[in-house]
């Protein structure tokens, strides 16, 4: 089965400052961010995914780099 991989509009890296270039997808329940410029990448557990989001909101994620 394929992987699915989605693109942050407007999300710049913070290696290279491309923009535009951040791909996020998910391996093993780890969440992944990954630039295709320069292959900088950040990996954040589930876990820490599910706790920064609020009770009633529909949020697919939240990533926060250097966690």
């Amino acid at each position: 089965m394929r992987q699915k991989k989605r693109f942050i509009a407007g999300a710049s890296c913070p290696e290279c400052n491309a923009m535009d270039t951040m791909m996020l997808y998910k391996e093993h329940d780890v969440e992944k961010v990954e630039c295709v410029q320069c292959g900088h990448k950040m990996t954040q557990p589930e876990k820490a995914v599910q706790a920064s989001t609020r009770q009633f909101e529909q949020v697919i994620g939240v990533f926060k780099p250097g966690d």
